[in-house]
């Protein structure tokens, strides 16, 4: 079956690729810390300044494009206005609380957190300054909102990497598979909202299928080799830990000849070979759009529900 499976992957290499893979207001604007800054002086007429804080769980590109789609959009939106303070967590989820405690103290006008452990960290950190969430999959999961409706209330608002996990399922099925590896971290909720959603699809459609949880970066290997003998595909879902960890999977599934789909770009790039994902520069614009709506008074975060990608594409990897 792996050899059947591995010939496909190989006849798509041929004809198809990847696509390319609040506080007190100064007077005068200043330039951002750690490389991001106000790319225009031309401010508005009111001459009105504001600092935002960036809270990033870790560095990967989904993480990193949509960051940088944020700061492009602010800056865009409202040149020369804003000073960033872009802080990353390096992956230790306690590290957010640090960081955006730090912002409280500091009294910046907005939080943008990006993945879970960021809003989570940040919800818990203010009830007062407006928070941003981008990257994240499920805000009910990930706040643990029983009466989730699409719109979080309080100061939370933000945007949503969720794809289509019954097309991700389709995906899976045409790699015409009898058991299928769910590959996740199990301290990330949203992950696991997303191996239950696509074990469902897929236990709809008579695939077999068995969850492979690891617990952080230091067990990724042994448990993506259990995934690989067991499995014909593996899934991994969007998951930080496995974005961080992409050649330590693919050192195991490639040699295995077993493929894997995966819930974003980045991570199909490292170590899988076809995905269903979003743009996580554009996901990053629209959170950007948002954050200079709510600092010039246009808008309450309070009443903005959560907005989700508009496209989602099938990409290949060769």
């Amino acid at each position: 079956m792996k050899k059947k499976l591995l010939a496909l992957v190989l006849a798509t290499a041929m004809t198809l690729s990847l696509a390319s893979c609040g506080g007190s207001k100064t007077e005068t604007p200043s330039t951002g810390s750690d490389n991001s800054s106000a790319s225009s002086d031309n401010s508005s007429a009111e001459g009105a300044t504001y600092k935002v804080g960036i809270c990033q769980l870790v560095q990967h590109p989904a993480l990193d494009a949509a960051t940088q789609g944020f700061i492009d959009a602010l800056n865009e939106a409202l040149p020369g206005q804003v000073t960033f303070e872009n802080k990353n967590a390096s992956g230790e989820a306690n590290n957010c609380g640090t960081i955006v405690n730090g912002f409280v103290s500091e009294g910046v006008d907005l939080i943008m957190a990006n993945a879970t452990a960021a809003l989570t960290a940040a919800a818990s950190a203010t009830a007062d300054i407006p928070i941003l969430g981008t990257s994240i999959t499920a805000y009910g999961v990930a706040l643990d909102l029983d009466d989730f409706d699409g719109t979080v209330g309080g100061n939370i608002s933000g945007t949503s990497d969720l794809a289509d996990l019954s097309q991700q399922a389709d995906m899976i099925t045409e790699w015409f598979p009898e058991k299928v590896a769910l590959l996740f971290c199990s301290a990330e909720p949203n992950s696991s909202y997303q191996i239950q959603e696509v074990a469902t699809c897929l236990a709809n459609k008579g695939i077999e299928t068995k969850e492979f949880a690891f617990t952080d970066s230091n067990d990724v290997a042994s448990v993506t080799q259990s995934a690989a003998d067991y499995a014909d595909v593996v899934y991994l879902p969007t998951d930080n830990i496995a974005a961080s960890n992409t050649e330590a999977i693919a050192n195991i599934l490639v040699p295995a000849g077993v493929p894997a789909i995966c819930g974003e770009e980045g991570i199909c790039s490292g170590c899988g070979v076809a995905t269903l994902s979003i743009s996580y520069y554009d996901l990053g614009v629209t959170t950007g759009k948002m954050a200079a709506k709510i600092l010039t008074g246009e808008a309450d975060v309070s009443e903005m529900p959560i907005e989700y990608a508009p496209n989602f594409t099938k990409k290949y990897n060769p």
